[in-house]
């Protein structure tokens, strides 16, 4: 499983900066973000390139590449970061065993490392794992400023992501909202995967309309 955590003070940050491929990887592109960069650094991943090296080809070739921050994992586990002289406030990076962390407009630039020692310290299922981390960078500072939207992303052996769970703009716990969502979720997505593979064992949810 592949998965990403993300929270911003901006809205809807999930929807422009994570991008995951089962299989592939995970790419977060971040600050004054460019979402393109996204699927191309899984492109060149899954086409065989190592996450530092897709990262050399995207700085090498994008545009404005200095106003990015750029975050990668490859299906190996090997991780590599990037962030440009344009990036903005206080801003880090952390990277760990199969992780890594990034941010900008930081409180503090321990923000990633703290995240990064969150995960590693965790066991279990990959998405508490992920909010886990984020909670830690809360509690080493966050963002300078509030966040209001914040995003989970998940994907495993099926070709879609089995959790594409996001707080678009909230204005006082988009990551508290996120973790709540994910408890709702968390129990059903088993099976929301066995039921697009097979709906012929799709069970009755007792809602309305459901016989």
């Amino acid at each position: 499983m592949f998965g990403i955590a993300i929270s911003s003070s901006s809205p809807a940050v999930a929807a422009r900066c994570a991008h995951v491929r089962a299989g592939v990887g995970v790419v977060a592109t971040q600050n004054i973000t460019d979402p393109s960069l996204g699927p191309l650094g899984l492109d060149l991943m899954a086409r065989g390139a190592s996450a530092a090296q897709a990262r050399d080809i995207l700085v090498a070739t994008r545009p404005h590449i200095d106003y990015r921050q750029l975050a990668l994992v490859d299906a190996s586990g090997r991780t590599a970061v990037f962030s440009g002289a344009h990036v903005l406030g206080v801003h880090g990076v952390a990277e760990g065993r199969g992780a890594v962390a990034a941010g900008n407009m930081l409180a503090n630039p321990g923000v990633p490392q703290a995240m990064i020692a969150a995960f590693a310290a965790s066991t279990g299922p990959l998405g508490p794992r992920l909010l886990g981390a984020m909670k830690a960078a809360v509690v080493a500072g966050g963002e300078a400023g509030p966040v209001h939207s914040a995003g989970l992303l998940l994907v495993r052996e099926v070709a879609w992501p089995v959790a594409d769970l996001r707080i678009d703009w909230d204005e006082a716990d988009p990551i508290g909202a996120l973790e709540r969502l994910w408890q709702i979720y968390a129990p059903q997505l088993d099976a929301y995967v066995e039921r697009a593979l097979d709906p012929r064992g799709a069970p009755s949810y007792g809602v309305p309309g459901d016989e």
